[in-house]
């Protein structure tokens, strides 16, 4: 019950984030609360997503950023720039005016594993930003198209290992947190399959889903009704515990293979330099988004967690670039090795 009910509420949230966009237009001035600095916004804020639309990224930006329309009185538009892993998206951002009207989504590709992986990246995850607020969490899982070879992870590892040479991996782009997973897992394995890169995890989940590849990484917000239909496979999630989204997915440590651990996340920042009275300004915005049920029903049931009171802060965002910066630079230097 608990597994359709969560199915139900993804095919439901493009029509609820349609009727509320529509219906920012009509907030009164009274509606504005919680403004850091005075005028600010004065006009629509621009929020770049770093992927095409559908996919897990785009997705939470949209849910969360209804709401914080709402309490900041001007429209958020989104606007999809892919390419790169996300890269081209973030160093767009990383030199846009630092005015509090263009603002990103980014993630632990974009804000971590891309140092790793591109040697003229453009931007400092660390220095280029401020960081605005956790948004959520979501672990990833291991899926393969639903003809491949193996019905459990041991069948899988079996399978992958003597084929390694033939096999071929859908990933979002280079640095993006699809690709990161699959090579940590690669990594671990001792796999090397080529590599295909897609503008996004939903057109590789596309691809997945036709057999035109073979096993990809994905969050759980892009895998629920692919599995829930059938047409895909799904082997571990990359997490300490099981997902209720998903609670038939053993964990890669019950499956033997603990280190095998990723949580994807997604925040939101602001290029270096934007006063601090905005950020504070769009950090209020986010937590109240956070504690409204019409954003954590949504992310909740596409199998997101939503960050507790003390990691919504900048600071606390600010410490998990650091962590992740450190961990990923390991992980894909030694796998690229």
């Amino acid at each position: 019950m608990l597994f359709a009910a969560r199915a139900t509420a993804f095919l439901r949230v493009a029509a609820v984030i349609g009727f509320a966009c529509a219906m920012l237009v009509l907030l009164p001035a009274s509606h504005v609360v919680g403004q850091g600095q005075a005028g600010y916004p004065s006009r629509p804020i621009t929020l770049i997503v770093p992927f095409a639309k559908g996919g897990p990224t785009d997705t939470v930006a949209r849910i969360v950023s209804v709401e914080m329309a709402k309490t900041l009185g001007q429209p958020i538009v989104i606007e999809n720039v892919v390419g790169a892993g996300g890269t081209l998206a973030t160093r767009r951002v990383a030199q846009a005016a630092p005015d509090g009207y263009t603002l990103m989504v980014g993630h632990m590709g974009t804000h971590a594993a891309a140092v790793a992986l591109y040697p003229k990246l453009g931007y400092r995850p660390d220095t280029d930003f401020a960081p605005i607020a956790l948004l959520t969490k979501m672990p990833m899982l291991l899926l393969a198209r639903r003809e491949f070879p193996a019905s459990d992870f041991t069948e899988f590892v079996a399978y992958v290992r003597g084929h390694t040479h033939v096999l071929n991996m859908a990933h979002a782009g280079v640095g993006s947190v699809s690709y990161a997973s699959c090579m940590l897992l690669n990594h671990l394995l001792g796999i090397d399959p080529t590599g295909v890169p897609f503008n996004g995890t939903a057109p590789a989940m596309d691809a997945l889903v036709a057999g035109e590849v073979d096993y990809m990484c994905d969050q759980i917000v892009n895998a629920v009704l692919p599995l829930r239909t059938n047409v895909v496979r799904a082997y571990v999630i990359a997490s300490s515990d099981r997902d209720a989204a998903v609670p038939t997915v053993p964990t890669a440590a019950e499956a033997g293979l603990p280190a095998f651990q990723v949580e994807a996340w997604n925040a939101l920042f602001a290029p270096k330099g934007t006063p601090a009275p905005i950020v504070e300004a769009l950090n209020a915005a986010v937590v109240r988004a956070l504690d409204q049920p019409d954003v954590r029903g949504p992310l909740i049931g596409l199998g997101g967690v939503v960050p507790p009171a003390d990691q919504r802060t900048p600071q606390a965002l600010a410490a998990l670039v650091a962590t992740e910066l450190q961990r990923w630079g390991q992980v894909l230097k030694r796998s690229h090795n």
